[in-house]
């Protein structure tokens, strides 16, 4: 009779007095300090500027950045979900046109929640169709994704010609490229505060005006679905980090083998994780249609694509993917709101956040990446200093400009789920 033995580990190494700890979270105090030093930056830039930047911390500049941040949002979220379950979903982009589309058809034909139900459906059937193909049958997740996206566009467009161009939809301004309009949704202020907070924007001191209006900008005229995408945030972190589910879900991004050998069922939360990232997406392209009150082709603008990168700045985490969305937010309202104006304030406000970044790098012993931002803070208050405008062409590339240029020097030390992409097959690690 033989008898195993149960090896017992040896204890952990102490570590060294000089060894890393490996990466820090940053408290709440830190966080709240990081926020006050913001709005202190921001407010000397608008006093700098002087009239020039009276809009970068303004009620309606806030509300814009709402506005231009929750579809972007909602995307990457629905990307999040996807790849941590181990797929990647370059078809957001596909899913959110879906979302255009059918929620834009219902909110017309019956009114705009059930606009919500149907663009929400219309993402997660692109989820099911991207989760068949690269789940069941293996297909490489960048290609299936492509192809979702170039066959939401084609089917939305050749159905959008045989229901808004005819009939009633046609009598009521629908044509080939455009829906007819649908009802605007409830949007919610908060009584006496907004008003309170107006007045105090409205004096432009140092600081306090600032805060007014950003606290102006959430409080007044808030849409529905705005306070549901920020459920739907604080839900996401909930059931993915602090449910047994979120934990099986996770575990299949990381190590399916693994997973599949505890019991969990990889292909099924695949699949439900692909399909909460379509709907997810498709909510995010209704987001769309509804505040221009009207489907119309091509209304996404690459807003899938710019959801995936904001996701993978924010590190696969919902509160980085949400600052991620929020500055390309930002931007995009800035210029639509004050064109030049403003965006020439902006570049006062970027080149003082890379002299930061490059003096961070430097006490952190990254020469290369202190270079290069300082580099970048320098050539961008050169141009500052030495015009007074900005083109019209920078004008309206300035959200792509300033977001790529912030992701690509602040998107450090990143860790995407370690199956994420990988094909699976049910029981290969037998």
């Amino acid at each position: 009779m033989s008898a195993t033995a149960v090896q017992t580990p040896p204890p952990a190494a102490p570590r060294a007095p000089g060894a890393k700890a490996g990466r820090r979270k940053l408290s709440v105090p830190v966080l709240l300090l990081i926020v006050a030093a913001g709005l202190v930056l921001v407010s000397a830039v608008r006093v700098i500027a002087g009239d020039n930047a009276t809009d970068v911390t303004s009620s309606g500049q806030i509300a814009g950045t709402l506005t231009g941040a929750v579809p972007i949002a909602l995307a990457g979220l629905g990307g999040l979900w996807a790849e941590r379950a181990g797929v990647v979903n370059i078809g957001l982009e596909g899913m959110m046109i879906l979302g255009t589309f059918f929620g834009a058809w219902a909110g017309w034909a019956m009114n705009p929640w059930m606009g919500v139900v149907a663009g929400v459906l219309g993402g997660m059937a692109g989820g099911l169709v991207h989760a068949i193909v690269t789940v069941t049958f293996g297909v490489d997740h960048i290609i299936a994704g492509v192809a979702m996206n170039i066959l939401a566009a084609g089917v939305t467009a050749y159905m959008a010609k045989r229901i808004f161009n005819v009939g009633k939809a046609a009598t009521e301004g629908g044509t080939p490229k455009q829906s007819p309009p649908m009802e605007d949704m409830k949007t919610f202020t908060v009584p006496g505060l907004a008003h309170w907070l107006a007045t105090l924007e409205k004096h432009h001191w140092f600081v306090v005006s600032d805060i007014a209006g950003v606290l102006g900008g959430v409080v007044t005229r808030i849409s529905s679905l705005t306070l549901l995408a920020v459920v739907l945030f604080v839900a996401t972190f909930f059931v993915l980090w602090r449910t047994s589910f979120g934990l099986r879900l996770r575990s299949c991004g990381e190590n399916p083998v693994a997973a599949e050998s505890l019991g969990v069922n990889v292909y099924l939360y695949k699949y439900i994780a692909v399909i909460v990232s379509g709907g997810l997406a498709g909510l995010g392209g209704f987001f769309l249609s509804v505040g221009t009150h009207f489907y119309l082709e091509g209304q996404t603008s690459g807003r899938g694509y710019i959801g995936l990168a904001a996701m993978i700045f924010g590190n696969w985490r919902p509160g980085g993917l949400a600052m991620g969305a929020g500055l390309f937010g930002y931007t995009d309202s800035l210029q639509l709101r004050s064109g030049t104006d403003s965006v020439h304030a902006l570049l006062l406000l970027l080149a003082i956040l890379l002299l930061a970044m490059a003096v961070w790098k430097y006490l952190r012993k990254a020469y290369i990446s202190a270079g290069f931002a300082l580099g970048f803070a320098a050539l961008l208050a050169l141009w500052y200093l030495t015009t007074d405008s900005v083109p019209s062409e920078v004008v309206q590339a300035s959200p792509y400009v300033a977001t790529l240029l912030v992701m690509g020097l602040f998107s450090q030390r990143l860790r995407m789920p370690k199956a994420d992409g990988q094909p699976y097959r049910k029981g290969q690690g037998g």
